[in-house]
């Protein structure tokens, strides 16, 4: 175990000194900040009116029953507002009428909603009134969100094995590789050992995704096996194009092959029936996403999760039964 830690810490001393590796390092916090940037909320609303305080009370709460609502201290203010890039409508009132202040420029769809619930309010009607019944289908987690983090997650693993592979090209460059074969290091050992940074910054770069995205209540049991099971298709890739790669820019895009069934894989969860999605279940990223799309709805159960990681597990040792006989004889 000791001689493991040694080529993992090694490892991790030489990424430090690597921009490519430091991004790596970093970009869960940075996707993490751009999906809170960018995701709509599921309870968003689309209409949003600005006021001006004090005006007219009794407008603005009947129109916080319906749509988002500002206040703002004078007309001018709201003019401000309403000139910036969001959509957002001014109501303004004139000898006891009020009117709606657009930029110009607002969605038509959008525009007619304001008009409606405009009308409403004049005319008295309450939502007491309305013989409309709500069907809740139990989508309480963002859609666009969810996807985002699971996207975000994914990417992770692929790094991870890009990690490998700029490490393995490292030890190349350094000639350490063949000094490898007169050091008690055996060659489990230092497949291992360079096997932990694909399986580790994975792991941590997801709890990190999910904590700043606000997923702090979901199973993390689950997704801790559901990242391991992700992993190993992206160390082995990496391990075969860090020893096939004479420098650092082939190694990592080698490692971008991955990308095309990773994206397939989530094109065909998110798009396509489910008759159609057999025809993917050979992508070890498609059972990845779709456990982590049960994990982030807060309906997985351990049965599935296991199931899906066992699939993917199974492509991988496939994959390895395929590629041992090439990394065995790069290492000698």
């Amino acid at each position: 175990m000791k001689r493991i830690f040694t080529i993992f810490f090694r490892d991790l001393k030489i990424n430090m000194r690597d921009f490519l590796s430091i991004y790596i390092y970093l970009f869960p916090i940075i996707f993490s900040i751009v999906i809170n940037l960018v995701s709509p909320s599921i309870n968003e609303i689309s209409v949003n009116f600005v006021f001006v305080e004090n005006q007219n009370n009794e407008m603005v709460e009947y129109f916080e029953n319906f749509a988002g609502v500002e206040t703002v201290e004078n007309e001018e203010a709201l003019k401000e507002r309403i000139n910036k890039r969001d959509d957002i409508f001014g109501i303004v009132s004139d000898d006891g009428e009020n009117y709606i202040l657009a930029q110009g420029n607002e969605q038509e769809g959008i525009l007619d909603f304001a008009k409606i619930i405009k009308s409403y309010y004049e005319m008295g009607v309450d939502i007491e009134d309305s013989s409309a019944e709500i069907v809740d289908f139990g989508r309480t987690v963002p859609p666009m969100k969810k996807m985002f983090v699971n996207i975000a997650i994914l990417l992770n693993t692929v790094l991870g094995g890009m990690i490998i592979g700029l490490n393995i090209v490292e030890e190349k460059s350094d000639n350490t590789i063949s000094a490898i074969n007169i050091t008690p290091v055996s060659k489990f050992q230092f497949i291992l050992g360079k096997s932990l940074i694909g399986v580790l910054l994975p792991l941590f770069g997801s709890l990190i995704i999910l904590f700043m995205t606000g997923y702090t209540q979901i199973n993390f049991g689950q997704v801790i096996l559901t990242v391991i099971a992700a992993s190993f298709i992206s160390m082995m890739i990496g391990f075969i194009q860090g020893l096939t790669s004479d420098d650092v820019m082939s190694a990592a895009a080698g490692i971008k092959v991955l990308f095309l069934p990773m994206i397939a894989g989530v094109a065909a969860k998110e798009f396509l029936s489910e008759a159609w999605q057999r025809l993917f279940y050979w992508i070890p990223f498609y059972w990845t996403y779709k456990s982590n799309d049960e994990i982030l709805s807060y309906s997985s159960s351990w049965l599935n999760i296991i199931f899906y990681s066992v699939i993917v597990i199974g492509i991988s040792v496939v994959i390895y039964l395929i590629l041992a006989p090439k990394i065995r004889k790069r290492l000698e």
